[in-house]
């Protein structure tokens, strides 16, 4: 149960930070180029990877802690990170192929399930 409650609240957090971060860039740079999404993937995935190893190699954190931060935290900011760990985490165990598969399906799954679920959603079935 507290490895719920500490997701949720690292959670709100990171869709705070995730909107505060928006708002910002958006204000900054505009909104002709996604460049607010852009920064916080990339800053999701600098902070993933430095945190994930950080806490586990480094600093002794309560496992609820980590949970917090990493899952809750990081995951709120961006889910983008969770996938930046997890091809980095495919490519230092040397599943080269599985690295390359995982990152295309990604991509492109991800891209044809906007284009299905704007299609449903414009179906006069709706």
């Amino acid at each position: 149960m507290w490895n719920y409650i500490a997701v949720a609240l690292g959670g709100a957090l990171g869709c705070c930070a995730r909107l505060g971060v928006n708002q910002l860039v958006h204000e900054r740079l505009g909104q002709a180029f996604p460049f607010a999404t852009l920064i916080i993937n990339v800053s999701g995935c600098l902070a993933m990877g430095f945190l994930f190893f950080y806490t586990l190699e480094q600093l002794s954190m309560s496992p609820v802690m980590r949970l917090a931060i990493v899952t809750g935290l990081l995951g709120g900011f961006t889910t983008f990170s969770a996938f930046g760990i997890e091809t980095f985490l495919l490519i230092e165990d040397g599943k080269l192929m599985q690295a390359a598969l995982y990152v295309s399906l990604s991509v492109l799954l991800g891209i044809a399930a906007v284009f299905a679920g704007a299609w449903l959603a414009r179906s006069p079935m709706v």
